[in-house]
């Protein structure tokens, strides 16, 4: 909060005259009054709630780091907005003028309100500061924006999307390739240094009027009926069909399987069309779509957070799929880079799967059919996958949370992450893709029930091999920031002696890094029985995650009911934890 209203009033009015779009201008002389020039009338116009809320529009610029810019959209410096979408590609532009000659940049956008505006933004600020500058067409997944940087040979790509994240909400992604990656990096997302490199040259930017936006860009075409190709223009109207076919080419050889029926879910998000296009040039002719998520929707109407993962998210999906006897059900979260996967698990009905499990699923299809290579997974995912990597005589790397890191592995064959993120295609996308996820699922759902089995299947012959690794998550939100910091003081200080009545063996501390990772936030807790946690805040919101797994042995003769007996008693051991963290760190928080 302002301790002076004519502090506050001045940024406001200072913000206004350099803002460039005029509904901006006018949402905050609707919310601020009066211009600052009479004295105490002028705090009186504004000494509600609009006080709080200009507040913290104006309480700094919106921060640029590794995962680029994400916030609501709304007028002032500290949102998103066209201002400030001008003020970062001035930055980012700036960055690659220093590093490369006519640099190259292409940009992409996904559905949300205001998307393809920023994206032009973009493309005009880019282009008069003398680069190349390729615009995707309208309303494109996040990984097709990864596939084109690698496929024009670009130095940088931007995608402006908020992922998953709420409707009122809008970001700005930034992936790096051509002249300023190393191969193995070609077309993955920011890591330090660069994030604070380009987020200084950004503080540094002049207001929004006084940057240049320039028309000359080159608009690839659609793929829709009537967009024509252009000769001479790299990638045009071939890259996202390209992307489309190559993803939907079996890598395997010899290993059709059965007919399916796959309920897919776009969730008002872009991913409908290109996932239909590349299941059914993959040979799946029977997908069923949930109509009312199918087409591109801003406002996410059938869900409250648009969010695979989130409870109640993916319901229409189980209960069309229960309506048409189907075999999988596919969700893509709203710019298409996730994948989450549900199927019938009798007695009990249909579940979603963990994003543990559908990575081991995965990772073991992926492993048969491999001599060399590297599997990779992040610091919170499971353990298993290190396990199946050694059991097929692959390499296997951790990395620190995200596809930034995983995405640099050498010689990744596959990779993956706890929050429903797969990169089944690294030489096509380094970064997580929710489309070729779900051909891969489709492929490995055919094949198992051409022999007489299903995905649970395939997770229980797994625990039997390896014991049931199973994993969870404890996210608590706190009213005070502060209270993360505490909470990992105390954890430092005074971690608890035993988590659910076995002894606390090991604390890691990732602040001083741990075997080939570099330094990162976050505690590990390891006990006597093989329990792991990992606490560590949220990079985008005011929580404190704990990342929970247990390893359960399976009895030899384990039969499905023994099996059953086997992930209830471990998903009660993982409940126990909880509740014990809950008490032990957070019941102040």
């Amino acid at each position: 909060m302002y301790a002076c209203s004519w502090d506050l009033l001045r940024d406001v009015y200072a913000w206004i005259d350099t803002d460039i779009d005029e509904a901006d201008k006018a949402e905050l002389r609707a919310l601020a009054g009066q211009a600052p020039d009479d004295g105490d009338q002028a705090y009186a116009a504004v000494a509600d709630a609009a006080v709080a809320e200009l507040a913290d529009r104006f309480a700094g610029k919106l921060e640029f780091g590794t995962a680029g810019l994400r916030a609501a959209m709304a007028a002032g410096p500290n949102r998103m907005n066209r201002a400030t979408v001008v003020q970062a590609s001035w930055g980012l532009a700036e960055f690659l003028k220093q590093r490369a000659d006519t640099p190259k940049v292409v940009i992409g956008n996904d559905a949300r309100h205001h998307s393809r505006q920023f994206a032009l933004d973009a493309a005009g600020v880019f282009t008069a500061s003398g680069a190349q500058v390729w615009l995707l067409p309208d309303q494109v997944p996040t990984p097709v924006l990864a596939y084109a940087v690698r496929q024009l040979d670009a130095d940088a790509g931007v995608m402006v999307t908020a992922s998953h994240n709420p409707a009122a909400d809008n970001g700005y992604k930034v992936y790096l390739g051509g002249r300023l990656a190393p191969p193995q990096a070609q077309g993955v997302q920011i890591v330090p240094p660069s994030d604070s490199q380009i987020a200084a040259l950004i503080a540094a930017a002049p207001p929004a009027n006084q940057i240049e936006r320039r028309a000359g860009w080159t608009d690839l075409p659609s793929d829709k009926p009537g967009h024509e190709n252009r000769p001479g223009v790299p990638g045009s109207q071939a890259l996202i069909s390209s992307y489309v076919d190559l993803i939907a080419r079996d890598p395997g050889v010899g290993r059709v399987g059965a007919p399916i029926r796959i309920v897919h879910t776009a969730m008002h998000g872009v991913g409908s069309s290109p996932a239909l296009a590349a299941l059914h040039r993959a040979g799946f002719a029977d997908v069923v779509s949930v109509e009312a998520q199918r087409e591109p929707d801003p406002d996410f109407p059938t869900v409250g957070f648009p969010n695979p993962e989130e409870p109640g998210a993916i319901d229409l999906a189980i209960e069309l799929a229960k309506q048409v006897d189907a075999d999988v059900v596919i969700a893509n979260d709203p710019d298409a880079d996730r994948c989450a996967v549900a199927v019938p698990d009798p007695p009990t009905g249909w579940r979603m799967l963990h994003g543990d499990e559908v990575g081991a699923a995965l990772a073991e299809d992926v492993a048969g059919g491999l001599d060399t290579g590297v599997l990779a997974n992040s610091v919170v995912s499971s353990r298993q996958l290190a396990v199946i990597a050694a059991e097929h005589g692959l390499g296997y790397a951790r990395t620190l949370t995200g596809f930034k890191w995983l995405g640099r592995v050498d010689n990744l064959a596959y990779a993956y992450e706890e929050a429903i993120g797969y990169c089944v295609r690294p030489d096509l996308v380094r970064d997580k893709d929710g489309i070729s996820a779900a051909v891969a699922v489709a492929r490995l759902v055919s094949r198992l029930k051409g022999q007489g089995r299903t995905l649970i299947d395939l997770l229980d012959d797994l625990a039997y091999r390896h014991g049931l690794y199973l994993t969870s998550q404890l996210s608590v939100r706190v009213a005070d920031p502060d209270r993360i910091a505490a909470v990992m003081t105390r954890l430092r200080q005074d971690p608890p002696a035993e988590l659910a009545g076995s002894e606390v063996s090991q604390v890691i501390d990732l602040a001083e890094g741990w075997d080939d990772l570099p330094p990162t936030e976050g505690i590990v807790l390891m006990t006597a029985e093989n329990d792991r946690v990992i606490v560590r805040p949220s990079g985008t919101e005011p929580k404190v995650k704990c990342y929970l797994e247990v390893i359960w042995p399976v009895p030899e003769d384990a039969d499905r009911a023994g099996m059953t007996w086997v992930r209830e008693s471990a998903a009660a051991r993982l409940e126990t934890i909880k509740a014990h963290l809950q008490k032990e760190l957070f019941a102040a928080a």
